[in-house]
């Protein structure tokens, strides 16, 4: 990620109304979001379409290598405010802060072909003539055209209705995606079907280049067609240029005004595109009908009882972009690009498919446990992916897009998404090759002739016992730990603690006693004079302003946000600023507390809220970022676990059922999957390891099913009967019905138990709140 967003919604039916208030704000058109009794229905995919959400509307199914949308001239795609589309491009990223993807935008028109802008040929439509639900797309163009996507895994299907007219045309544009376009080509095969070549690079910053491979294919002849290059439009039948650059085809459609198009996509070669293409191809209407079913299935893994239709709609939309990536990055016949720029295969490594797209800064602090509990099988094939990510590019990835590293956000999120997959078993005969790659990048850092950064200060760190703060020493391209070194020591000491429980329980033990004493480095940049963790130079003096909100060294955040960032040892972290007492005031200015009580919604928007990129100067909560995803729960080491759900439920009332329903960036499902974590009332408190923290589920009930083959009890069931926003409580917790006094489980509870029941009231009682109710420290 690289700017990053974050929203939450609120308990039982009083809240709803609510909710259902802050939605008329925005609703999108009725048949955009009407539900018709299947779970697809509830689904809007306008959600974070404004307001810097960046998620887009467009078709896919579920970890789809094809994200087939509209582009408006946003950077990332897709924005509800503007009034014009630009073309329907082939790839998309859900909720990403910096341009990346816009492959190939496809865009219908009339007339005569004269113009190679997308900008100026771009066509206006409105919101009431546009509907998105799981895996369809359609729009009302100006000029009376009306454009239909749908998808499969790796291909895109298009269906334009035009006028009667004798120049209907199709353009498609290879120079200009969202991202930085080094080369492209496009090429006129025959009277059907067009192919391109695109190389691009750049996310947040430059990365290596890229190449995507792309087919279309027309259901009926064009008659005629052409290439541009520049502003020179002709009939040749190949352009390759560095700028503008595309082909065009022409139909007749006085009489049959339809005309349909499949695009297939390949990151290996035009032969695997081609391949693809064959194997994926379908007319639209059947194609349409699968991807929905793919997304009613998928969607159907999680069943709801209690809050009204909006809460619904807002719960499952949420759980729908949940399941947008990563993305499938190997072609139908197995091949796929390495991160060393050959070909392989899924077969040496025994996956299903390869995966690719890796925010793993935001994602491994809540997707990656969402998915390991309900997508099991594909995060098992995630896993392998990222470890082949190291066999064949030397080095494990931070932030990989395609077939590269971007180096994008600051210390080793890879660590924790590991190890997660291994405390749910998904690593099972491969737990020593992840434990290698996850030692060598715990205790090395990439060779200089590497485009990966990894832990790039870890010899100061392992050194001093802190990352420096050195804001202008030279880096590979992307983020550097040296600039951040204050929340980069924070997030390495999360990551030694991790690894300390994976090399613990696989026999390392002269590892797992190194990693632990390293998990406890957070201590290091702690300032005593401040009580506040600060940044530190390179010869140990602090730096910057003593002023926790004024702090410089922490990515997207101040000191009062990673404050909270040790979930590893919240025990230990509470201990060194004061006690339960101090952790405790200190937690209710920074959630301003008392103002939430008397009006919890307001203070989400008005206290904690600033923008969807104000992640500097300021001493709140910030619901907006990931450094604050964990730290309402900090409440339940506090020993009042009570005030969680009071912050937790004001939160959630951030998200809404429209286009402003999240106030910053979704991440690749990073705030989506926050949101449905914490609705269900189980969240994971330590991130790579073993708790789930617990508070007051938003529904009356909410059933799990889980695949029998990974989790063999299949299914596991939370209830909270009365739940709403005046008994919001928890009075008491049993698991299988055995008194369940902890305010957390373990993942081995959560997958081998059968229902978790909570008694709720309008109160605040003495559950959870004596010593031994506290998840204990890791390592």
């Amino acid at each position: 990620m690289r700017w990053t967003g974050h929203l939450r919604l609120r308990t039982g039916a009083a809240a709803l109304a609510f909710a259902a208030v802050l939605g008329a704000t925005g609703l999108l058109p009725p048949e955009a979001a009407a539900p018709d009794g299947d779970l697809t229905g509830l689904v809007n995919p306008f959600i974070g379409s404004q307001n810097e959400g960046n998620t887009f509307p467009g078709a896919a199914v579920p970890f789809g290598m094809v994200q087939l949308s509209p582009d408006t001239g946003h950077s990332t795609g897709y924005d509800y405010k503007d009034d014009h589309i630009r073309g329907f491009s082939t790839v998309h990223l859900s909720g990403v802060g910096c341009r990346i993807g816009g492959d190939l935008p496809v865009l219908p028109t009339t007339g005569e072909v004269n113009r190679t802008d997308n900008a100026r040929y771009a066509a206006g439509f409105r919101h009431a003539d546009e509907v998105a639900r799981p895996g369809y797309y359609r729009v009302k163009l100006s000029g009376g055209i009306t454009a239909e996507l749908t998808a499969t895994a790796r291909t895109g299907r298009q269906r334009y209705t035009f006028p009667a007219t004798d120049k209907a045309n199709v353009l498609l544009n290879t120079g200009q995606s969202l991202h930085r376009t080094v080369s492209t080509t496009a090429e006129v095969v025959d009277s059907r079907t067009i192919r391109t070549t695109i190389t691009g690079r750049g996310f947040c910053q430059d990365t290596r280049p890229y190449t995507v491979h792309t087919l279309t294919r027309f259901d009926r002849p064009f008659t005629t067609s052409g290439t541009w290059n520049g502003d020179r439009v002709t009939r040749s039948r190949s352009s390759t240029s560095t700028g503008r650059n595309g082909a065009w085809v022409r139909f007749d459609t006085t009489r049959d005004r339809t005309v349909e198009a499949t695009t297939a996509v390949s990151y290996v070669d035009a032969a695997g595109a081609a391949g693809n293409l064959r194997a994926e191809s379908r007319d639209f209407d059947r194609t349409e009908r699968e991807a929905r079913a793919a997304w009613e299935k998928r969607l159907g893994d999680v069943t709801v009882a209690g809050g009204d239709t909006t809460l619904r709609r807002t719960f499952y939309s949420s759980l729908y972009r949940s399941f947008l990536a990563p993305n499938i990055g190997s072609d139908a016949d197995g091949r796929y690009t390495g991160w060393d720029g050959k070909k392989h295969r899924t077969a040496e490594f025994g996956g299903e498919a390869y995966y690719q797209n890796w925010s793993l800064w935001d994602t491994y602090r809540t997707q990656a446990q969402l998915l390991a509990l309900l997508a099991p099988r594909e995060s098992r094939d995630m896993a392998l992916s990222v470890l082949r990510v190291d066999a064949e590019g030397g080095w494990l990835p931070k932030w990989g897009y395609a077939t590269v590293e971007t180096n994008i956000m600051t210390g080793d999120p890879v660590t924790p998404f590991l190890t997660n997959a291994y405390q749910h078993g998904l690593l099972k005969g491969h737990e020593e090759e992840a434990y290698r790659a996850l030692k060598k990048n715990a205790d090395g850092v990439p060779p200089a002739a590497s485009p990966a950064a990894g832990r790039d200060a870890n010899a100061e760190y392992l050194k001093s016992g802190y990352v420096p703060y050195v804001p202008g020493r030279p880096k590979k391209p992307g983020d550097s730990d040296f600039h951040q070194g204050a929340s980069a020591t924070l997030e390495y000491a999360l990551a030694d603690a991790v690894l300390a429980k994976m090399a613990r329980e696989l026999g390392h033990e002269d590892d797992a006693r190194r990693y632990a004493a390293r998990s406890r480095n957070y201590r290091n940049v702690h300032d005593p004079s401040t009580g506040f963790f600060r940044a530190r130079s390179a010869d140990g003096t602090f730096a910057g302003p003593a002023d926790p909100a004024k702090s410089v060294g922490f990515h997207e955040g101040t000191a009062w946000q990673y404050q909270w960032l040790v979930p590893q040892d919240l025990p230990g972290m509470i201990e060194l600023i004061g006690g339960r007492q101090a952790a405790e005031r200190r937690l209710d200015s920074f959630f301003a507390y008392e103002q939430l009580l008397k009006d919890p919604a307001r203070t989400a928007r008005e206290v904690w809220v600033n923008g969807p990129y104000a992640y500097y100067n300021a001493d709140k909560y910030n619901p907006q970022n990931e450094p604050d995803l964990i730290a309402p729960y900090t409440y339940l080491a506090t020993g009042k676990p009570w005030k969680t759900t009071d912050v937790v439920h004001a939160a959630l009332t951030l998200f809404t059922d429209a286009p402003t329903g999240m106030t910053g960036n979704d991440d690749l499902g990073t705030m989506s999957a926050w949101m449905v974590l914490s609705a269900i009332g189980v969240y994971p408190v330590q991130p790579g390891g073993d708790a789930w923290g617990l508070s007051t589920p938003l529904f009356d009930r909410v059933e799990l099913r889980l695949d029998p083959r990974w989790y063999p009890h299949g299914r596991f069931t939370v209830s909270a009967p009365g739940t709403s926003a005046a008994r919001r409580y928890t009075q008491g917790v049993t698991l299988d019905g055995a008194a369940h006094p902890r305010t957390y489980l373990t993942t081995r509870q959560l997958t081998a138990g059968h229902r978790l029941d909570f008694t709720v009231g309008d109160s605040p009682s003495d559950w959870g709140t004596s010593p031994p109710a506290v998840a204990p420290a890791i390592g």
